[in-house]
């Protein structure tokens, strides 16, 4: 009983202690809200630094955590940057809402600049998504799929507008096929590896304007006979 006592009354003494000094309690974070902290800072320092000079422990010392904390929430570093991605996929997607009133060629030519603008404004955030694999399996795979496809659905329904005798299988192609070469264009822009003409660097934006004028004027005469 003796020893029961003391031991109660050890105890008593700490949370007295923690009860005075504030600061000596241990940070308590609800997993929603260290959440919305954990992305805050990542966003942070994705606006001036790309995602390699981003670590665990730095992280957790900017939100003011543990790294263990980050760990029990997200299973390890590579998911946590996952939901990046996941966020800047939303984000992306966003940028390209609000285009669906236009005619096909106007649109697609809107989809593309607005895929340059995001890449210029973001473009660690941008980079990543390329640099680092996305998730394989799980919530966040599916969810990032979805975000993607969601991207090529806009464009394959503005190419079966343009040209209605497109087969589904020929959209679906078409559409990665002419999506990818935007994304090189955005991404020997931003790398500058375009080159120059008299002096000039060229420019993203007429780049694609070309891109897709040529590939449309190809289109307008309808699907090559098999």
């Amino acid at each position: 009983m003796r020893g029961s006592n003391s031991c109660t009354r050890r105890e008593t003494r700490s949370r007295l202690l923690i009860m005075r000094n504030p600061m000596a309690r241990p940070r308590q974070h609800a997993p929603e809200v260290l959440h919305g902290q954990v992305m805050a800072v990542c966003d942070a320092w994705l606006r001036d630094n790309p995602v390699h000079t981003l670590s665990l422990r730095s992280l957790a010392r900017e939100v003011g955590c543990a790294p263990s904390t980050l760990l029990k929430l997200y299973g390890s570093f590579g998911n946590l940057l996952q939901y990046v991605n996941v966020e800047t996929l939303g984000r992306l997607r966003a940028a390209m809402e609000g285009l669906e009133g236009t005619d096909p060629e106007p649109r697609l030519k809107a989809l593309a600049t607005a895929y340059w603008m995001y890449a210029q404004h973001e473009p660690y955030r941008w980079q990543m998504l390329f640099d680092y694999p996305l998730a394989q399996e799980g919530e966040l795979d599916q969810r990032q799929n979805d975000m993607i496809e969601g991207l090529f659905v806009r464009v394959e329904a503005a190419l079966t507008e343009y040209q209605p005798r497109m087969g589904e299988l020929e959209a679906r192609r078409m559409a990665r096929t002419l999506w990818g070469s935007v994304h090189g264009l955005v991404q020997l822009g931003l790398s500058e590896r375009l080159g120059v003409w008299q002096g000039q660097s060229l420019e993203v934006t007429a780049l694609l304007d070309q891109l897709l004028t040529t590939t449309l004027m190809g289109l307008k005469y309808g699907p090559r006979e098999p």
